[in-house]
C-alpha cells in the first residue's frame, strides 16, 4: 500500500492547474498583439482590485514599445503603481520614455513626460531633466502645460536639481505664455513650489504677472481659474483704483457654475475690499456678492455646509451682506443636522428688528421637530434673539412660555435655561413669569435646567413667598446632585438667607454643614467654606459680595477675533474656512506628498521615543526634579523629603510656615474680625487644623480651636437679624481632615503659587 501511494503521489497531489499570473505571463509574451493587449487589461483589472501583479513587471514593461495609444496608457498606469516596489527595474523603461518624448504625436509626448513625473523613484531623476527641458519648450501647448506640472513634481523630489537646471526660470516665463491653459498650469506649479520653498521668491505676483493672469482667467478651465484666483488673492494692489479694476475683472466669475470658482472669486473680492476707499463701489460689490452665495445653497448638502461655513465668516466681516435673504436660510425638513445647525447660526446673525417676527415664527416651528438636539438649539436661538434685540424680548418670552405650556420635557427644560439668561439681561422686567417656571420644578432632570431654576429662585427669593420650600425640595437630593447643581444650591441658599434670615437659618446651616463634611468635590466644598467664613465674619460684607449687581450679558454675533478673522478671510474656500481655524492649527508644516507625510510621522515617532528615553534616564539617574518642570506638573511631590510647610499648633490663630510668608493662607486668615467683635473667622469651627479641611491640599491653616469658641462665648450679643451667624460655628464642627503629603518648599517649584 505504501509503495502504491509513493508511486502515485505525483499524480494525486501535484497541482497541475496553472495560476492566473502564469496565464497572464504567457499572454504577455504572446506573439499576437490583441492577446498581449487583453493580458495588459487583465493585469490592470487585477491591480485595481488589490491583487499583487508586481511579479509581471518585466513582461509588462516590454509592451511599452507600441504605437497603440491605449496600450501605452495602460502600461504607463502599471508603471506608476509598481515603480516603488521595483525601483531597479524602472530603469528598463527609461529609454522608451525618452524616445516617446520625441514622438510626433503630442499626446504621446505629454503622456511620457507626465508618467516620468509620477514615478517617484530617485534613480529616474537623472534621466528626466533633458526630456522635461524639451517638453517645456515644445511647440504644442498641451505638452507645455503637462511639462509645467512635471516641474512641480521634480521640485517636490529634488529642489536643488530643479534650480540648477533652470526649470524654475523657464516656468516663470511660461506665466507669460500665449495659451491660457499653459498660464494656469504654470501658476499652479509655481504656487505650490512657493509654499514648500525655504526662499519665498519663487513666485512673486507683480503688475505684469497679474495682468497676464487676468487675461487668461476667462479662457482657461474651471480648475485653472481657481489656481489663478488663488494667486491673485496674494497680490497687494498699489492703490484703491487698481483694487477696483481687479475686482471688476473678477466679478464675472461669480456667475460660474462651479461653487469653488465662486468662493475663490469671493475670496479675492473680500481681500481687495480692504484696499478700496470708495464706499459706493464697496456697496455695489456687496450687492453683487449676495446672489452667488444664495445660489450655492441649492447644491448638495455637503456643498451647502462648506458654503454656510464660509457665509458665516463673511457675515462676521461684512454684516450688511444678505440682510434681505434671511428666508433662504430657513431649514428644510430633509436638511441634514449639520446643515440645520449652520443655518440656525446664520439666522441669528441676520436677525434684526425688521425680520424678527418671521424668524421667531420659524424657530417656534422648529421646536416641534422630532430631532431633540435641533429643538434645543432652536429654543436657545429664541433666547439669543431676545438678548440681541431689546424690542423683541417680550415677543420672545411669550414664545418661550407657549413652548413651556406644551409640557414637552426637554423643551421645558431648555426654555428655563434660556429664560435664566433673559433674566440676567433684563433683571426686573419679566418677574411675573416666575410662578409658571416653578410649576415645572418636579419635571426637571437635567443639571443645567435645575441649576437655572435654582438661580432664578435665589435671585428673586424676596419676591417668591415659598422660596424656602422650593429650595428645600432640591435639598432632598443635594448629595446626589451634579456639582453644577450643588454649587447653584449653595449660592441660592445663601442668597435666601441674606434676604430672609428668619425663615432660612436652619436651611443654610444644614447646607453648609453637608457641603463641608460630606461633599468630596473640592469646588463645592471650598465655596461652602468661603460662604461660611463670609457669613460668620461680616454679614454685611457677605451681602455686598453675594447680592452684588451682576453685569448684563450680551450675545456676540462675532465669534472670531479680528486678527483671526483676517487670516480666515484670506483662506476662504479652504479647509481653514470650514474649521474656522488657521491652517497651522491643523496642518503644521505644509507637506505636498505622501512621502513627506511618512517622513514627518517617522521623525515625530523618533522624537517621542527620544523624549521618553530622556525622561527615563533622568528618573534613573536621580536628577533633581526642579530641573524638569514638565515632570513636576505631574508630580507635585517634587522628590524632596523636606516638608514645605509645618502645621501650626491648633490653638494658633495664624498659620506658620518655615519657608516665609504663606500668602494663600493669609488670604483666608481674617481672624482680626472685620466687625470688631473678636470672633474668629469660622467662629466655632475649631479643630480645623489645616487648609486640608477646605481643599484637601495640606496647607495647614490653623482655625482657632477651643480658644476661639471661648472668645465667641465672651463676645457681646448683636441685635441685628444676622446675630446668630456669629454662632454659625455652633451649627456643628466639620471634622478635621488629614493633611496630604507636603510639597517641596523651593520657591521655584511652587507651580500653583500656593506656598
Amino acid at each position: 500500500m505504501a509503495d502504491f501511494i509513493k508511486q502515485n503521489a505525483t499524480r494525486f497531489f501535484a497541482n497541475n492547474k496553472k495560476g492566473e499570473n502564469a496565464e497572464l505571463l504567457a499572454d504577455l509574451n504572446s506573439e499576437y498583439r490583441d492577446r498581449r493587449k487583453d493580458a495588459v487589461k487583465r493585469v490592470i483589472a487585477n491591480m485595481t482590485v488589490g491583487k499583487d501583479v508586481s511579479s509581471l513587471f518585466p513582461q509588462v514593461v516590454k509592451n511599452m514599445q507600441t504605437e497603440d495609444l491605449e496600450m501605452k496608457k495602460l502600461v504607463y498606469l502599471y508603471l506608476m503603481n509598481y515603480a516603488k516596489s521595483n525601483p531597479d527595474l524602472v530603469i528598463l523603461a527609461v529609454n522608451t520614455f525618452v524616445k516617446d518624448t520625441d514622438h510626433v504625436n503630442p499626446l504621446i509626448r505629454a503622456l511620457a513626460i507626465r508618467t516620468m513625473g509620477c514615478i517617484r523613484v530617485d534613480k529616474i531623476l537623472d534621466h528626466i531633466c533633458e526630456p522635461l527641458r524639451k517638453c517645456l519648450q515644445d511647440d504644442n501647448p498641451y505638452v507645455r502645460k503637462t511639462a509645467a506640472i512635471g516641474v512641480a513634481k521634480l521640485w517636490d523630489l529634488d529642489q536643488e536639481r530643479a534650480l540648477e537646471n533652470g526649470f524654475v526660470t523657464t516656468l516663470q516665463e511660461l506665466v507669460s505664455d500665449s495659451n491660457p491653459m499653459v498660464v494656469a498650469n504654470a501658476v499652479t506649479a509655481l504656487a505650490e513650489m512657493q509654499e514648500s520653498s525655504t526662499s519665498k521668491d519663487i513666485f512673486i505676483v507683480n503688475v505684469a504677472i497679474m495682468n497676464k493672469m487676468l487675461a487668461a482667467l476667462n479662457e482657461c478651465t474651471e480648475w485653472g481659474q481657481i489656481a489663478i484666483l488663488t494667486s491673485l488673492a496674494d497680490y497687494k494692489p498699489l492703490d484703491s483704483k487698481e483694487a477696483e479694476n481687479v475686482c471688476e475683472r473678477v466679478i464675472p466669475r461669480l456667475q460660474h457654475a462651479n461653487g469653488s470658482v465662486v468662493l475663490s472669486a469671493i475670496r479675492v473680492i473680500m481681500i481687495f475690499l480692504r484696499y478700496i476707499k470708495n464706499e459706493e463701489f464697496i456697496k455695489g460689490l456687496i450687492k453683487k456678492m449676495s446672489p452667488p452665495l444664495v445660489t450655492l445653497l441649492a447644491s448638495a448638502p455637503e456643498v451647502q455646509y462648506v458654503s454656510l461655513r464660509n457665509i458665516n465668516l463673511i457675515l462676521q466681516k461684512r454684516p450688511d451682506i444678505l440682510q434681505n435673504d434671511v428666508r433662504v436660510f430657513f431649514c428644510k425638513y430633509n436638511d441634514p443636522p449639520y446643515v440645520k445647525r449652520e443655518k440656525l447660526e446664520i439666522m441669528i446673525k441676520l436677525c434684526n428688528d425688521k425680520n424678527i417676527e418671521q424668524i421667531l415664527s420659524e424657530l417656534k416651528e422648529y421646536a416641534s421637530e422630532v430631532d431633540v438636539e435641533f429643538v434645543r438649539k432652536a429654543v436657545r436661538a429664541i433666547g439669543r434673539c431676545a438678548i440681541m434685540i431689546d424690542e423683541a424680548s417680550e415677543r420672545c418670552v411669550n414664545v418661550l412660555l407657549d413652548l413651556i405650556n406644551t409640557k414637552v420635557n426637554y423643551v421645558v427644560q431648555e426654555a428655563i435655561i434660556v429664560i435664566k439668561d433673559i433674566f440676567r439681561k433684563y433683571p426686573k422686567r419679566y418677574e411675573a413669569i416666575i410662578p409658571t417656571l416653578c410649576q415645572n420644578l418636579d419635571s426637571l432632570d437635567e443639571p443645567e435646567a435645575k441649576g437655572s431654576l435654582i438661580w432664578i429662585i435665589g435671585e428673586y427669593a424676596e419676591r417668591i413667598e415659598n422660596a424656602d420650600e422650593l429650595i428645600e425640595n432640591f435639598l432632598e437630593t443635594f448629595l446626589e446632585e451634579n456639582s453644577q447643581v450643588q454649587l447653584q444650591l449653595l449660592t441660592a441658599t445663601v442668597k435666601l438667607f441674606l434676604k430672609k434670615p428668619a425663615q432660612s437659618q436652619e436651611i443654610v446651616h444644614r447646607v453648609l454643614q453637608t457641603a463641608t463634611n460630606e461633599i468630596d468635590n473640592p469646588d463645592t466644598r471650598d465655596r461652602a467654606y468661603v460662604y461660611w467664613r463670609l457669613l460668620s465674619t461680616d454679614p454685611q460684607a457677605a451681602k455686598a459680595v453675594v447680592l452684588s449687581d451682576k453685569p448684563p450679558i450680551s450675545v456676540q454675533t462675532r465669534t472670531i477675533s479680528p486678527a483671526l478673522m483676517d487670516e480666515l478671510i484670506n483662506n476662504i474656500s479652504t479647509l481653514a474656512s470650514v474649521y474656522h481655524k488657521p491652517p497651522k492649527a491643523f496642518m503644521g508644516n505644509r507637506a505636498f506628498s505622501a512621502d513627506a507625510v511618512k517622513k514627518a510621522a517617522a521623525a515625530d515617532a523618533r522624537d517621542e521615543e527620544q523624549i521618553i528615553g530622556d525622561a527615563v534616564l533622568d528618573t534613573t539617574s536621580g536628577a533633581p526634579a526642579a530641573k524638569n518642570t514638565i515632570a513636576d506638573l505631574l508630580d507635585l511631590d517634587f522628590g524632596s523629603s523636606e516638608p514645605a510647610y509645618t502645621s501650626p499648633p491648633v490653638s494658633s490663630s495664624k498659620p506658620a510656615s518655615n519657608n516665609g510668608p504663606n500668602y494663600s493662607a493669609d488670604l483666608f486668615d481674617m481672624s482680626s474680625d472685620m466687625s470688631g467683635s473678636g470672633i474668629s473667622v469660622f467662629g466655632g469651627m475649631g479643630g480645623m487644623g489645616g487648609m486640608s479641611g477646605m481643599s484637601g491640599m495640606g496647607m495647614g491653616m490653623g482655625m482657632g480651636g477651643m480658644q476661639q469658641q471661648q472668645q465667641q462665648a465672651a463676645a457681646p450679643a448683636r441685635n441685628d437679624p444676622f446675630g446668630d451667624l456669629g454662632g454659625l460655628g455652633g451649627f456643628g464642627q466639620p471634622q478635621q481632615q488629614q493633611p496630604t503629603k507636603p510639597a517641596q518648599s523651593s520657591a521655584e517649584n511652587d507651580l500653583l503659587g500656593l506656598f
